[in-house]
């Protein structure tokens, strides 16, 4: 192996907001963040750019506009233009600013539940109203529930909000089930925001990721797709992320919601983010096979578990587990008083899950799972 996964840094004593949320007693396996050190093809670009210097600001960048048409096309076919990028500091931005260019004050947006936080915080700040597709439980994944929709829709909604691979559940949506969200679109004159930042961290031999804006020329036409290399590669600290928006008057409209608002993206994170895309592939290939063994791992001893449950998730490092049979009120703060530091899953739509941050050294994961393991026995 070329690449330490098992190397524990301290980041306690960093600006880390990961471990810096809780007190020293609690293992923090919360937010998307995973305790790896970056590629070190990002961190040599970053010293040759540091060395340069001179930090003013940032024009388009050229290289990175090329790797990105490169990778859409060699991965997944798809022939996009460069006038199509548009850079941001963050896929939350995103989501934010197709909210607000996207919806009038009156108009809906439709998001899947449980969700991704900012999916429903976005239209929260824009005082949208929101309407919430279930996920339910199908052969082991989480899928959505549009049928579920029908009878709510009143003619308002505008937007329909995408995650895939899906947050918190794991799901990577086959051509068939992507279908399916692109007919209700259809049906109802949606546009469709598609976040699909997890796209790299495919866990399941074989699995591929199929962007939502492939599907169709229509598809394409309806589309945001939001991306990054934030999170395959560890560098969520340096905003650098992007839209891919093929139809000129939606950009034209995310673009004047952007302006004045929406800074552009800094220096060293567009370097980051292009030796990330352009030189990080043989880094990712040996994280893959790491974050699935801590994924089987913590699947198999949660379900091991007196009142939990949960099923394996085909991409990302996220576990979403079940603790409803557990008998307690608040499973995020229980957990919390026995030192782990989970994301709760009331802030998703599901107060009694919580989710797990399994990108961590296969260390840290048992330690997590030895405390998970004595706080459900106390119980008993």
């Amino acid at each position: 192996m070329a690449f330490n996964f098992d190397d524990g840094i301290d980041r306690r004593h960093s600006d880390s907001s990961k471990w810096n949320k809780f007190g020293h007693d609690v293992l923090p396996m919360w937010v998307a963040d995973m305790d790896f050190r970056s590629p070190p093809c990002i961190l040599d670009a970053l010293h040759q750019r540091v060395e340069h210097g001179v930090f003013g600001y940032g024009a388009r960048p050229q290289e990175l506009v090329d790797v990105v048409v490169e990778r859409m096309a060699s991965r997944y076919q798809w022939q996009i233009k460069p006038e199509w990028i548009v850079f941001l500091p963050g896929v939350v931005a995103g989501l934010n600013l197709s909210v607000r260019a996207f919806t009038a004050a009156d108009e809906t947006t439709i998001a899947p539940s449980p969700i991704y936080p900012p999916f429903r915080k976005s239209s929260a700040f824009a005082q949208r109203p929101q309407l919430n597709a279930p996920l339910r439980l199908e052969k082991s994944r989480w899928v959505m529930d549009l049928d579920a929709l029908e009878s709510q829709c009143t003619g308002k909604e505008k937007l329909l909000m995408l995650c895939n691979p899906q947050n918190p559940g794991g799901t990577i949506y086959s051509r068939e089930e992507l279908e399916q969200q692109l007919a209700f679109a259809q049906r109802h004159d949606l546009i469709v925001c598609s976040d699909e930042i997890h796209c790299d961290l495919l866990l399941d031999p074989g699995a591929k990721h199929i962007p939502f804006a492939t599907l169709s020329a229509d598809a394409e036409q309806r589309s945001v797709t939001l991306l990054s290399p934030s999170k395959t590669f560890n560098i969520a600290g340096l905003g650098a992320s992007l839209a891919i928006i093929p139809d000129p008057e939606l950009r034209k409209r995310f673009n004047t919601v952007r302006d004045g608002i929406v800074p552009s993206v800094d220096v060293l994170a567009l370097t980051a983010a292009t030796a990330a895309w352009r030189d990080g592939e043989p880094w990712l290939q040996e994280l893959l096979p790491y974050l699935r063994r801590n994924r089987d791992r913590l699947v198999s001893a949660v379900n091991e578990m007196p009142g939990l449950t949960t099923v394996s998730p085909q991409a990302t490092y996220l576990g979403w587990v079940d603790a409803t049979a557990l008998p307690v009120e608040n499973p995020t703060l229980f957990f919390q008083k026995a030192g782990l530091g989970f994301s709760p899953g009331a802030d998703f739509g599901e107060k009694k899950f919580v989710r797990i941050n399994f990108g961590c050294t296969s260390a840290t994961l048992e330690e997590a799972i030895k405390r998970m393991n004595s706080a459900v026995k106390s119980i008993g």
